[in-house]
């Protein structure tokens, strides 16, 4: 049964995103693909940011609207480059989807530990380079995962040379887009812009991002967990629209409201305090810049102009 907020907001009352354009990663498949197709019949233009491109133009042809598809590798620093490089307009929307979750221990084709380097570095990097170019907001998917045990950021050990633990290290991947959202905020209110950046979760969504882990058995678990406990991936995208259509304030981190953020419609949630620091959040982003070879934009105060559907008012410069 839906909640009250689930019928009073779902992606049906998503506003007219008509004029707008939006890149979203990992836009072939789960809710990816769902907040896609929900920003295309709103009338955005969605640019599907993929790794395999046929399988994004397959994903595309499922969606009413206007859907672009682009290559974007982001374990591979050259392709997120190229991907950038070849954009050329205002960009109301991003949307950084994309990740792996607890997969066997591997490298980056920049020799970057997996998780880390994909769900973090390689959105640090793109969100960087086509700031430029955005007019209204970033939206970063996290996890609940970042609460898992006692997470922090292992700065001493980043590309996990010793013990490699697979959910360890996603739990601290989720917790680094976390810290990426806050102190990319604190950045855009110093340079005057009016872009925002938030984060999202989706809670317990069923897609087929868990089919990956390293170990059987948490293959195993999760694939029941799908079938017996968590929400649809039409449900676990309402939270990533919420975010990247409703009118919230910098730094927010959306997701459901259901018991334990695992199931239900989309909110404003908390953090962990690991999360919340501002001090950490400015050395992993220094730290990041290093590895990536990308900083934050000069000028990016200036970019604003693109249109705004009927309910979503941009912040004054």
């Amino acid at each position: 049964m839906a909640t009250d907020r689930q019928q009073k907001w779902n992606a049906t009352r998503i506003p007219d995103q008509t004029g707008r354009t939006a890149v979203v990663t990992g836009a072939n498949s789960g809710i990816g693909l769902r907040a896609a197709q929900a920003l295309a019949e709103a009338g955005a233009h969605v640019v599907f940011a993929v790794r395999d491109p046929e399988r994004g133009e397959a994903a595309a042809r499922t969606v009413h609207g206007s859907t672009e598809v682009r290559r974007l590798d982001l374990a591979d620093l050259s392709s997120v480059r190229e991907f950038a490089a070849g954009w050329d307009r205002p960009l109301d929307l991003l949307i950084n989807n994309a990740g792996v979750m607890m997969v066997p221990q591997q490298r980056t084709a920049d020799g970057f530990e997996m998780q880390f380097g994909t769900n973090h570095l390689g959105h640090f990097a793109l969100t960087n380079l086509l700031l430029p170019y955005v007019t209204d907001r970033v939206v970063t998917v996290s996890s609940g995962a970042h609460r898992w045990g006692d997470q922090r950021i292992d700065f001493d050990d980043l590309n996990r040379t010793s013990a490699y633990d697979p959910r360890g290290v996603y739990g601290q991947s989720k917790l680094a887009n976390l810290l990426f959202v806050l102190e990319l905020q604190r950045r855009l209110t110093e340079s005057g812009s009016g872009v925002r950046a938030l984060a999202a979760h989706p809670g317990y969504s069923a897609t087929n991002l868990q089919s990956h882990a390293a170990s059987a058995a948490a293959r195993a678990f999760m694939k029941l967990g799908n079938r017996f406990l968590a929400q649809d991936d039409r449900a676990g995208a309402l939270p990533t629209l919420y975010a990247a259509t409703q009118e919230l304030p910098g730094a927010s981190y959306v997701g459901p409201d259901g018991l334990g953020e695992m199931r239900g419609a989309p909110t404003l949630v908390g953090r962990s305090a690991a999360a919340s620091d501002p001090a950490v959040a400015r050395r992993l982003w220094t730290v990041s810049e290093e590895l990536t070879g990308t900083r934050f934009p000069q000028g990016v105060q200036t970019l604003q102009g693109a249109q705004t559907p009927q309910g979503v008012q941009k912040r004054a410069t």
